[in-house]
């Protein structure tokens, strides 16, 4: 994997990691590898490196590209021309795709994009105002359509976010993303890893290793502005993508994390009845959801089978693509 950089519409500088160079010699000599792009996108206050434990597996047979999130990691952020909103990154999704794209010379890439927590949230808020028919299928990993409780749809605790779920928590979230930026970033960590958040006898993490693990993600927030995260925060938790999930048809793969600390898992589930109810009561074999045995940072704690699921995933797209074109 290796940067590459290039500049939003608005004059943002974003970057991203790539498994394959985007210069002519590799893209002659390689055309297969360039055939499905897996995007893994992560979670709030995360940053690309977050899949470091998933960037070789997945980039064995295909192309990987991992932005870093406008405001995350090496991206930048325009803080006087606001930018913290869900809706502007994903537009800053959608001119991804069109510069890699452009720079491969190759509109009949597959991407299937992985929406890690608010990576979901940023795919659903694409499918609403762009559509699908950039995509081949979609995984999304622990994030619910909806973080507030809601009147609407008997949305309480049961399926909206443990933590920041109102206005008092939000309030309370945003002065500690500014005001406590180390201490809201150790709680993030408690909050997300499943053997900090419901920690078992059988979990077998030493001290050394959960340090390790605490330094790192960590360190990934650290590179954040705080106040800017806040802003991103109160647009985020309000959000609300259920109709929206309705329009989906293509294949779907949900992941959620038993242990996570951060939503429960009829909150994941309600993305797959939302494809059923959009595709009038049925699923055609198409949705799967599939539960792991960690928390909200799956693809970290259990990255045999997270890599092992979307690559199964990735080939059964692969199929229904040809199918369609049949």
């Amino acid at each position: 994997m290796h940067y590459e950089t290039f500049t939003a519409g608005d004059g943002c500088e974003l970057a991203f990691q790539t498994s394959l160079l985007l210069d002519w010699p590799d893209l002659d000599s390689d055309q297969e590898r360039y055939a499905t792009c897996i995007l893994l996108l992560h979670g709030f206050s995360g940053s690309s490196w977050y899949f470091t434990r998933n960037f070789d597996a997945l980039s064995q047979k295909h192309w990987v590209v991992a932005p870093d999130m406008r405001g995350h990691g090496r991206s930048g952020h325009n803080s006087a021309r606001g930018g913290y909103h869900v809706a502007r990154l994903a537009t800053d999704l959608r001119e991804l795709l069109t510069h890699l794209r452009r720079r491969t010379d190759r509109a009949s890439t597959r991407f299937i994009p992985v929406g890690c927590s608010i990576g979901a949230a940023i795919l659903w808020t694409h499918i609403e105002l762009f559509g699908e028919s950039e995509f081949a299928g979609f995984v999304f990993v622990d994030q619910a359509p909806l973080q507030d409780r809601s009147i609407f749809g008997a949305w309480d605790e049961t399926r909206a976010h443990r933590g920041c779920y109102d206005e008092k928590s939000l309030l309370a979230a945003q002065e500690g993303w500014v005001s406590r930026p180390e201490e809201t970033h150790r709680a993030l960590v408690a909050e997300c890893l499943g053997y900090r958040y419901h920690p078992l006898r059988t979990d077998g993490v030493s001290d050394e290793q959960a340090r390790q693990d605490e330094e790192f993600f960590t360190a990934v927030s650290a590179k954040c502005n705080g106040e800017w995260l806040a802003k991103l925060l109160a647009d985020h938790t309000r959000y609300d993508h259920r109709e929206a999930i309705e329009g989906i048809t293509l294949p779907t793969l949900v992941m959620a994390g038993r242990r996570s600390g951060c939503f429960p898992l009829a909150g994941m589930a309600e993305i797959v009845e939302r494809i059923r109810k959009g595709r009038g009561g049925t699923l055609d074999g198409k949705v799967e959801m599939s539960v792991f045995d960690s928390g909200h940072w799956l693809f970290y704690e259990e990255p045999e089978r997270f890599n092992r699921e979307v690559l199964a995933f990735v080939k059964r797209c692969a199929y229904a693509a040809t199918m369609r074109r049949q």
